[in-house]
């Protein structure tokens, strides 16, 4: 008995061992334009917002989407111990919006990394089937430092028009992790500008390769879906930002992050009254905001060094 018991605490403890953790996150953080800042929506305000957020919630590692190479500067800027990889889908250089990748760099190191278009012609900046615009996918193979764990992380922005589009660039994206040698877990962020109920969102979590992180989830917090137009009285059921992840990865928890924040209005400050406070207390009227049209969704998986 005394062996069996010795056994089973030794197995329990090279479960925790080997048991690795990581928080993954995909966040579209809206491009900077002139119109969101005359409407109270600038980069200048949202992105140390979306620093904190990022911070606070521990990111580990993360795709973005729509950043313009000096967003992405002011970001990595606003989150020491971050870098990223990616480039622009206009020239393959700074041009035009990224679907960047930030990692720890203390935990990750990068192995490898690239980017395609999701065109039938991968490799330069073009249009791909019924797409209206280029449409680029980074990728990175990452090791953790410390467990020496690999995996591969695609991170992409499908097209908001062209249904053939996002159908054949869900199908190119299956076919890359195929091809990878070697074969590696792989994880999958991105706005995929179509919902849970959508053909393309089919032809990944029908794969039998991925399947969506929400699905695999032992607990959910999602009160919302992932998109926002800015209007924090908004509701929808659509998520159209989705995790998606092979086998290896368990889900423990999977997230929605609806979170706000307060800036001054255009109006003088006015001072809100209610009996039900202390008189300590001080409250006036601001506009609630959203750090991006977008709401980031994150999720914590669980691995197994092998």
């Amino acid at each position: 008995m005394k062996k069996l018991s010795l056994t089973l605490c030794i197995l329990f403890c090279c479960g925790i061992l080997f048991a690795q953790e990581m928080t993954v996150a995909t966040y579209n953080l809206r491009n900077a334009n002139r119109g969101d800042s005359i409407a109270g929506n600038g980069w200048g305000q949202r992105y140390p917002v979306i620093a904190r957020l990022i911070q606070f919630q521990g990111f580990d590692i993360f795709g973005t989407q729509e950043g313009k190479y000096h967003q992405l500067q002011d970001l990595k800027n606003a989150l020491p111990g971050y870098d990223y990889i990616g480039i622009g889908r206009d020239d393959g250089k700074k041009a035009g919006e990224h679907s960047a990748i930030f990692y720890r760099t203390d935990r990750f190191e990068v192995l490898d990394h690239g980017d395609f278009w999701l065109s039938t012609q991968t490799d330069k900046p073009n249009k791909g089937w019924d797409a209206v615009l280029p449409r680029i996918c980074s990728w990175g193979e990452f090791k953790d430092k410390k467990s020496g764990f690999r995996f591969l992380f695609f991170n992409l922005h499908m097209d908001h028009v062209g249904v053939i589009a996002r159908s054949e660039s869900a199908k190119l994206i299956l076919q890359k992790i195929r091809e990878h040698k070697p074969k590696l877990p792989a994880i999958l962020t991105g706005d995929f500008n179509v919902d849970q109920n959508s053909d393309s969102y089919k032809v990944l979590n029908d794969s039998g390769i991925m399947k969506d992180s929400y699905e695999k989830a032992d607990f959910i917090y999602a009160t919302n879906g992932t998109f926002n137009d800015f209007k924090t009285d908004a509701k929808t059921d659509e998520r159209i930002d989705h995790i998606f992840l092979t086998p290896e990865f368990e889900v423990k928890k999977y997230g929605i992050l609806t979170d706000t924040y307060r800036s001054p209005s255009n109006e003088p400050q006015k001072k809100m009254k209610s009996g039900n406070f202390p008189k300590e207390v001080s409250l006036e009227s601001y506009v609630a905001r959203t750090p991006s049209d977008h709401f980031p969704v994150m999720v914590i998986v669980n691995y197994d060094k092998k």
